[in-house]
């Protein structure tokens, strides 16, 4: 049974005759015929009392004329909803990103969601290690890390250039430096974010590599609550330059450069290889590469 003997199966009980029927689908009599006596034979059933004048339905086929005119409207639907697809009138992005990387994410998506309003949109946060995996298992369909994934199965994107920026209080006794040297920080207390990263590990080289104690004192989960913690007068930190950008303007913070320290962090913008993307993901990189065109500096589109 298939949609086109459903549908042919609904001509014949709405015109009341097998040639009415043949005249609105633009067949011959006997091939309407033929796909009905064919349905009969799939289901079992009589679906026309052929006894009778104007194609009366049997039970089989009153039960069948709501069961097919329900599919049928299912196709409709189904064919309609792909074409809202395909306009962007619906769909879902979702994307995997940390607390840092999300920072990124949101200068893009407030493009993308003038342009493309009806799309909804879920940012998943994880681990940038575990981004790699929710990939893999099509838990997203992009993410978005600081590292180049290993897995041969993923491509990604350079899309955003990055730093670390070291930050102090205002009254720090640093702040009015435009650069100090690591040997420098060896007496101060650093707020540091608890979560291994790549970076973390450079940092902690950095510091043995110049003999230079490291006191991380206060750790906490978020880059939010390290800004906010300095910000208050607490020890020293390292965060990501784009995490900062408000708060350098508003002068509750003061960024200082360290020659060994200048660590560049490249934002890569990950996928499935091969992947067939959505059309709402797709929208979505044209936004990012518009972006990158666009705006330039720190922002890239730089294919592996």
């Amino acid at each position: 049974m298939d949609l086109f003997e459903l549908e042919t199966f609904l001509a014949v009980a709405r015109q009341k005759t097998f040639s009415g029927a043949a005249q609105q689908m633009h067949r011959t009599q006997p091939a309407v015929s033929q796909t009905i006596k064919k349905l009969e034979d799939e289901l079992g059933e009589m679906l026309f009392d052929r006894s009778s004048r104007g194609g009366k339905l049997t039970d089989a086929g009153i039960m069948l004329e709501d069961y097919a005119q329900k599919l049928l409207n299912l196709r409709g639907e189904t064919q309609q909803a792909l074409v809202e697809l395909r306009q962007l009138q619906r769909g879902k992005l979702c994307v995997a990103a940390n607390e840092f990387t999300a920072l990124y994410l949101l200068q893009v998506l407030d493009e993308y969601r003038k342009l493309q309003p009806m799309i909804r949109v879920a940012v998943q946060r994880s681990l940038a290690s575990n981004i790699p995996h929710e990939l893999l298992n099509h838990n997203v369909e992009l993410g978005i890390v600081s590292f180049r994934p290993e897995d041969a199965r993923l491509r990604s994107i350079v899309v955003y250039r990055d730093e670390l920026a070291f930050i102090v209080h205002p009254q720090h006794p640093l702040a009015r430096s435009k650069t100090v040297s690591i040997k420098q920080l060896g007496a101060e207390i650093f707020v540091a974010h608890n979560v291994s990263s790549p970076y973390r590990a450079k940092v902690l080289q950095a510091f043995q590599r110049h003999k230079t104690p490291l006191n991380m004192d206060v750790e906490l989960p978020t880059i939010e609550a390290i800004k906010r913690f300095v910000a208050m007068g607490n020890g020293v930190a390292l965060v990501p330059a784009t995490a900062i950008t408000r708060e350098i303007n508003t002068g509750e913070l003061v960024h200082i450069s360290v020659r060994e320290l200048a660590f560049e962090r490249k934002l890569r913008m990950v996928y499935r290889k091969g992947a067939t993307f959505s059309h709402a993901a797709k929208a979505f990189l044209q936004v990012v590469q518009a972006t990158a065109r666009k705006r330039g500096g720190r922002f890239l589109w730089q294919p592996d």
